[in-house]
């Protein structure tokens, strides 16, 4: 266990063994700051993930993605390899643009962190590692059950100039674990337009950071402006050997589509 990670669980034991009462600014941040630790991997990470995305009216479909990162140097790619429809569309995201190519046209299209992967209900940072600390101001909104579980919740509004999908959150995070069991996300009106649940954690080792990489098994998101419209992720491989140098680059994602 690192420090980061000692210092707040030792916060943590003071919450544990007495009844509630307000939570410190610094036992909030170490909470964050564990949060995003445990996520981050300082090498490469690639992840076979599929993902059934449920639409009111319509059929439902199943999509089969490949997504690569590389967190030392902010640099992520999807490739979709199923239906056959959506077979060699992919996205890269460099220096803090979101890039989609689509195979049919051959041509490159700029979105932001608000665009809908793939047609689901999913955005490009559920996918990638997580960065609350750097991007989001944490309020402590005291301490809840959700089911069985005893929970810290947490409200994260975004700090000024970054572009976020969500400008506000709302997390429930496990007390005994840490780990975040739901997760509401708000536009900037307040309006909620997302709730997320997050039912299985999994960890593995990472070489390159020496330590446990954390990510979640399985993620329900349910869209609460389109009641009914759902989509589940299921991370069913994650590999955390280097990848290729040249991974990140159009020509490579051009490549996969041909």
């Amino acid at each position: 266990m690192n420090r980061l990670a000692a210092a707040a669980l030792l916060a943590l034991a003071g919450l544990l063994a007495g009844p509630a009462r307000a939570m410190t600014d610094a036992e909030l941040a170490s909470i964050v700051k564990i949060i995003d630790d445990r996520q981050r991997n300082s090498g490469d990470w690639k992840a076979l993930c599929w993902m059934e995305a449920k639409e009111k009216g319509k059929t439902d479909v199943v999509y089969e993605l490949l997504v690569y990162r590389r967190d030392a140097d902010d640099k992520q790619m999807f490739l979709f390899t199923k239906p056959k429809a959506e077979a060699g569309k992919g996205y890269r995201r460099l220096d803090k643009n979101l890039w989609l190519f689509d195979p049919s046209t051959g041509r490159w299209e700029r979105r932001t962190e608000r665009e809908r992967i793939g047609g689901t209900d999913t955005r490009r940072g559920d996918l990638d590692e997580s960065r609350l600390a750097e991007e989001f101001d944490a309020k402590y909104l005291g301490e809840g059950t959700l089911g069985a579980f005893t929970v810290q919740k947490i409200q994260l509004d975004v700090k000024p100039n970054v572009d976020v999908a969500f400008p506000r959150i709302e997390l429930w995070v496990d007390k005994a674990t840490l780990n975040v069991l739901k997760r509401s996300e708000y536009a900037l009106s307040g309006k909620l337009m997302r709730t997320n649940y997050y039912p299985r954690w999994k960890k593995i080792y990472s070489e390159s950071k020496k330590g446990e990489v954390w990510f979640p098994e399985e993620m329900r998101i349910f869209d609460e402006i389109e009641k009914g419209n759902s989509t589940t992720i299921l991370i069913k491989e994650v590999d955390l050997r280097p990848l290729e140098a040249n991974m990140f680059t159009k020509a490579w994602l051009e490549s996969k589509s041909r």
